[in-house]
């Protein structure tokens, strides 16, 4: 029986669960752990998957899925010992902005200014997406080591 083509999903986990055709992008995460990148802003068009690869990488690395072998046994980063190893093994906050409904730009972007000050100062690593590059003022004036890769940059 064919695999359903899903439009819009941006759940790996129902993805994989439901069998939906899903274009294997695992490597993404050898390449952006091997990177060793302190921040990495990945800017694409919408509509580009984003969202559901980080969803991937978030169900990949997040202790909430320790033990879960059957998301990624088919696809390609499980071939390699080393990953199978660190699947499961960190505490992974995945934020989207999707549901922010304010009614007004200053008041949308008052929330994810708020949401994004209490945490990017505290984590190890991270990785931010989206259609426009994040400037170095305002919110981000303290991210002054962020690596930003475009689709024309040879990086992922």
């Amino acid at each position: 029986m064919p695999r359903t083509v899903g439009i819009g999903h941006q759940d790996f986990e129902q993805m994989i669960m439901k069998n939906n055709f899903y274009i294997d992008k695992t490597m993404f995460i050898k390449e952006w752990w091997e990177n060793d990148d302190d921040v990495t802003l990945i800017t694409r068009p919408r509509r580009f998957g984003k969202t559901l690869n980080l969803n991937m990488t978030a169900c990949f690395f997040s202790v909430r899925y320790a033990g879960r072998s059957d998301l990624f046994q088919s696809l390609s980063i499980w071939r390699d010992e080393k990953y199978r190893k660190l699947q499961g093994t960190y505490p992974v906050i995945f934020l989207s902005f999707a549901g922010v409904k304010e009614t007004s730009f200053p008041d949308a972007r008052k929330s994810i200014c708020q949401i994004i000050k209490n945490l990017y100062n505290n984590l190890e690593r991270a990785i931010m997406t989206g259609i426009t590059r994040v400037s170095k003022e305002s919110v981000f004036s303290d991210l002054n080591h962020i690596e930003v890769v475009t689709t024309t940059s040879r990086k992922v």
